[in-house]
């Protein structure tokens, strides 16, 4: 997406508004804050807020912008840092008008770290944000898709059209929150589950009996109707009880 920074004000408390302060006793990561727009909202709430911008000008201009927030600004990549040492290993909540380039990355960082973080707050491109949280069953539903509703749910919180950033891009946005989930599906091997989610959506024109032909062993386990189905068309739970028959006959 390039340098486009959002100068709509409504839309800025939106996304604030939509992230739980209390959940993490106030402890919140900001990714990609750039010139400080949703961060001088956070700074009027009561929280121990601290940012991520990998832009050296950005950083320069929010210490001189907020003089309160500079032992708290963390010059880094995202997607190289250990979320561990953020907040010395305690929970928080993540928000931010997200990079359009590597937002499928934050996404499966903030899956690698689920531990940590019960909530996400972040706008990202309509197209991958609608993938994102797309149910089964349509184009949109794939390997983000499965991999981050195993763990959270997500909903949509505002639609945000090009005019509100300045400069627009040729794009709209959507804001999603993920809430992860209280309870357990029962996924035993996470790498395992991974591995059978994206084999499965190899290729999504084809049936699951050609895709998994590779992991399974005994092909006579494939003969079943259920490998009929195309990957979209399988719920979060169907690929939890898939990888229990791929674990299975590993054994």
């Amino acid at each position: 997406m390039g340098q486009h920074f959002l100068h709509r004000q409504d839309i800025a408390e939106a996304i604030v508004h939509a992230c739980d302060m209390t959940s993490t006793q106030g402890r919140v990561l900001e990714i990609g804050p750039g010139p400080g727009v949703l961060t001088e909202i956070l700074m009027g709430r009561d929280l121990d807020l601290k940012c991520v911008e990998l832009d050296r000008d950005m950083v320069i201009l929010l210490n001189k912008k907020f003089p309160a927030l500079s032992d708290h600004i963390i010059q880094n990549d995202v997607l190289r840092l250990d979320f561990n040492s953020i907040f010395d290993g305690k929970s928080f909540n993540i928000i931010g008008n997200f990079p359009y380039n590597i937002s499928s990355q934050i996404v499966f960082q903030i899956i690698h770290y689920k531990e940590l973080i019960p909530q996400m707050v972040g706008m990202f491109q309509k197209e991958m944000a609608e993938r994102i949280i797309a149910p089964p069953g349509g184009k949109d539903y794939g390997v983000i898709s499965v991999l981050t509703q195993a763990w959270y749910h997500g909903r949509k919180i505002i639609h945000v059209p090009p005019s509100a950033f300045n400069p627009p891009p040729k794009v709209d946005s959507l804001v999603i929150e993920l809430l992860r989930r209280n309870e357990d599906i029962g996924i035993k091997d996470i790498k395992a589950f991974t591995t059978v989610v994206k084999q499965s959506f190899a290729m999504r024109r084809k049936m699951l009996r050609n895709n998994l032909k590779t992991l399974f062993a005994d092909e006579s386990i494939l003969a079943d109707s259920f490998f009929n189905q195309r990957a979209e068309n399988l719920s979060v739970s169907d690929y939890v009880q898939l990888c229990e028959l791929y674990l299975s006959q590993k054994k």
